[in-house]
């Protein structure tokens, strides 16, 4: 079976970083899976992928993703291959195209409860069609199965080409990381560490994150993974508010494990989300993890983690503090986290997938 997985670039977010840990694992169940991206910028992500020994191919470094070109160079490749698997909007849209032209099965996965197409009404029919030509769509939760077909006005339990498989992590890597030595160096005696693992995106909301050292005591500090079209913004806000001396823009790492194993309190602070991979990594570490109460983090984290409301940053301080003031709800929350942790396992996700994979072939 021959597989090729599409995502815009291996930069950062989720889905991602699920690239890094999933192909790998269709290899070893006997499959030859290639991965292609539009931007074939070198990152940490593809450098890591590559050392599996996972081919990459790539369109060019830079330039839009929405190229025209690339919807012909990909129908030419789909014509080799027995699955191929579409992941972000320009790939979904490229491969209907493709799908015109290559007798493949083709899959996405639906990584978010919603998007900006949505609401748009002359997007809505580009969306009717282009899901048409899927034979399968994955949601990576329920909610966004449901979300999805209210999206395209399908019935909740209809027999259609939607179904949901639970994204998963690594949980034993992140288990068992040795503790960054870097976090917290330079940094005086007795620092508490607030990590949040997220690209810099608008449907993310490190603003909150931000916000919520003003109510927090000096000790505090607050470190934020990753990179995005809105980090100078956030670094703007600190600087505004105060706190840019306890705010550290880590970029994107290779050591996210780490650092989050050396973390006191990880948070993922969303407008909304699918099924947030960084959560499942976050709760995976043995530390208490906080997340705003939306779609897509309340499903992961509720009777787990601390919810806390959407963008309410004293809300959020005032959970840490509670939390930072009771040892024994500190030590609950932090084992409630792991135990949920362990029901998103990447190996239980890459046989369903398989399964899907030879159910259409």
């Amino acid at each position: 079976m021959r597989i090729l997985h599409v995502i815009t670039s291996l930069r950062t977010g989720g889905a991602e970083k699920l690239m890094v840990d999933l192909l790998p694992r269709f290899r070893d169940m006997g499959a030859e899976v290639d991965l292609l991206i539009f931007d074939g910028t070198a990152t940490p992500f593809r450098k890591a992928l590559e050392a599996t020994g996972i081919r990459v191919i790539d369109f060019g470094k830079g330039g839009s993703v929405y190229n025209p070109l690339h919807a012909v160079r990909l129908a030419k490749l789909m014509r080799n291959y027995d699955i191929v698997h579409t992941h972000n909007t320009a790939c979904q849209l490229f491969g209907a195209f493709g799908s015109l032209f290559s007798k493949a099965k083709l899959i996405t996965t639906e990584h978010s409860s919603s998007n900006r197409r949505r609401g748009n009404r002359l997007l809505y029919w580009l969306d009717l069609w282009m899901y048409s030509r899927y034979n399968c769509i994955i949601c990576i939760a329920d909610k966004t199965a449901t979300n999805l077909r209210m999206h395209l006005r399908r019935k909740e339990h209809g027999e259609d080409n939607i179904t949901t498989i639970l994204n998963g992590v690594d949980v034993n890597k992140y288990a068992s990381a040795t503790p960054s030595s870097e976090l917290k160096s330079g940094l005086p005696d007795g620092t508490k560490a607030i990590t949040m693992v997220a690209g810099f995106r608008w449907e993310k909301d490190q603003d909150t994150a931000i916000k919520a050292l003003t109510f927090l005591p000096e000790e505090f500090h607050t470190f934020f993974v990753g990179d995005g079209v809105r980090r100078k913004e956030c670094e703007q806000l600190a600087e505004q508010l105060g706190v840019s001396n306890r705010t550290h823009f880590m970029g994107i790492r290779s050591d996210v494990a780490n650092i989050l194993r050396a973390s006191d309190y990880i948070v993922m602070s969303s407008h909304f989300e699918g099924l947030s991979l960084s959560s499942v990594e976050g709760m995976s570490v043995g530390k208490p993890f906080l997340a705003s109460d939306v779609d897509g983090l309340r499903e992961v984290v509720k009777d787990a983690g601390v919810l806390f409301p959407h963008s309410d940053a004293e809300a959020l301080a005032q959970e840490i503090r509670m939390l930072d003031a009771d040892p024994t709800y500190y030590r609950n929350v932090a084992e409630a986290c792991r135990k949920r942790a362990s029901q998103y396992d990447i190996s239980t996700m890459s046989r369903n997938y398989m399964n899907v994979y030879k159910s259409l072939i």
